[in-house]
């Protein structure tokens, strides 16, 4: 796979890499990409996320399943008891109004069947990495249990719980997105931005 010289390779990290097999392009968002794997003619494709850009142009990239674009992931912080519950939720909320997240997501405060209560963070498993960083910039705590993963969100939907409160996120897209016909189009341009 021949990748194209990045006249500002940082603008490039945590974008993707399409590798089509003839040719191959760079810097889509991941919304792009889910919407390319998705579609009969490029389910073949190989797909690359940059987790690293240098000033030299030269790239840390990670092979990524295609599988993930159509998976949710999630954080999920458990306390015994609503008062601390609610607690670790708006503490979360109040991150997001601080520091947009990432992607597009939402929180959830629950309560289990058991009075266990939850607070549920969920979004497109593709942005796993940059939750996590998000997480840890924002200095985010909890006292009580946490699981994250796709496998979490699964058992959480599975479960009998009453949603008592949530909130809608949404990122600052510094990256527009394009579809169809636009995407489409463009798809033999070297560089995608």
């Amino acid at each position: 796979m021949k990748l194209p010289e990045l006249k500002n390779p940082s603008k490039y990290t945590g974008l993707y890499i399409v590798d089509f097999g003839d040719f191959s392009s760079t810097g889509f968002t991941a919304q792009e990409v889910a919407q390319l794997v998705e579609s009969e003619k490029y389910k073949d494709c190989k797909v690359y996320k940059i987790h690293n850009a240098y000033p030299d142009g030269k790239l840390d990239i990670k092979g990524v399943r295609k599988e993930i674009f159509q998976l949710e992931s999630g954080m999920f912080f458990y306390s015994c008891d609503q008062i601390s519950a609610t607690k670790d939720y708006k503490n979360l909320v109040a991150l997001a109004v601080k520091m947009a997240p990432p992607c597009q997501s939402k929180i959830e405060l629950s309560k289990y069947e058991d009075g266990k209560y939850v607070t549920a963070y969920i979004y497109p498993a593709e942005y796993e990495d940059e939750v996590s960083r998000w997480l840890i910039e924002g200095d985010y705590k909890t006292k009580g249990q946490a699981e994250g993963g796709n496998i979490a969100v699964q058992r959480y939907y599975d479960s009998k719980v009453e949603i008592i409160e949530t909130h809608q996120l949404f990122a600052v897209d510094t990256n527009q997105s394009r579809t169809g016909v636009e995407l489409i189009g463009h798809l033999k341009v070297a560089l995608q931005r």
